[in-house]
């Protein structure tokens, strides 16, 4: 089997390459690259000291679950470009990732041209890291935590569309809350469970058994942007400290959920 990723070079993103490399003959893992120290150093996020103490708690997370970023396994072939360009390159550049089994976009830009309709066209999976329709855009498990809706940490895995987090609904996958859970564990631990549902479905092919469903956009609850992570909101999320053991789980309505 091969299968193409296009992703980013997070340690969260490097680990779907690693695991998709235990079920595959070859990955290309089309690599957008931002920095690796969010709010130390300006790029997708801004610099501050607010944003630097966030990101110090998702790095600690995401490493504890993670790892560190590190090298890639060999039937791994890695083509790493600057976030943003991904809708500049030419077909003729891409050409042998394009005859892959499977496709993910995970973590990656808005895509958009020719990659879109050759994407749609071949049935990509996208992995939203938020539970949708109720929560789309950008940080999803970060705004469900804000507006006090730790029932609406997960991921969502669905059929890629043109519309941002927008195509017919695989299933859902969320984490169980542990006891030495602080917000940032818990959030990022929904990484982990919807990638190892993801992989264990397409392993043994029954990703595409069960019918999926179409994105009911009446039942949003946010839909932010980059922009809307301002300073001064996540100053005001570190300093309420939330306690997710204190708080009461009402789970929405979910397809096929997956919960690890």
């Amino acid at each position: 089997m091969k299968v193409t990723i296009f992703s980013s070079n997070q340690p969260r993103h490097l680990n779907l390459a690693k695991e998709f490399s235990k079920i595959s003959d070859q990955v290309f893992f089309i690599s957008e690259v931002n920095t690796v120290f969010p709010g130390q150093v300006k790029d997708f996020f801004k610099k501050s000291k607010v944003m630097y103490s966030y990101f110090q708690n998702v790095i600690t997370s995401e490493r504890n679950i993670f790892g560190d970023i590190n090298f890639l396994p060999d039937n791994i072939k890695i083509l790493p470009i600057k976030s943003g360009d991904l809708n500049k390159l030419k077909k003729s550049q891409l050409i042998e990732s394009l005859t892959s089994d499977i496709y993910v976009v995970f973590g990656a830009s808005y895509i958009k041209g020719w990659l879109i309709d050759f994407l749609i066209e071949h049935k990509a999976i996208n992995i939203h890291m938020g539970v949708s329709p109720y929560y789309r855009g950008s940080s999803c498990n970060f705004w469900a935590l804000y507006d006090n809706n730790p029932s609406y940490v997960g991921a969502t895995i669905h059929f890629l569309g043109k519309g941002l987090d927008s195509g017919e609904i695989l299933f859902h996958c969320l984490p169980k809350l542990q006891s030495k859970d602080n917000t940032f564990d818990f959030t990022m631990r929904s990484v982990l469970v919807a990638q190892q549902a993801m992989i264990s479905t397409i392993d043994n092919k029954t990703i595409f058994s069960s019918p999926s469903m179409k994105q009911d956009k009446s039942q949003e609850i946010r839909y932010t942007r980059n922009e809307d992570f301002t300073d001064e909101i996540v100053k005001e999320f570190l300093a309420r400290n939330l306690d997710l053991n204190k708080e009461k789980f009402f789970y929405p309505k979910l397809l096929n959920p997956i919960f690890g």
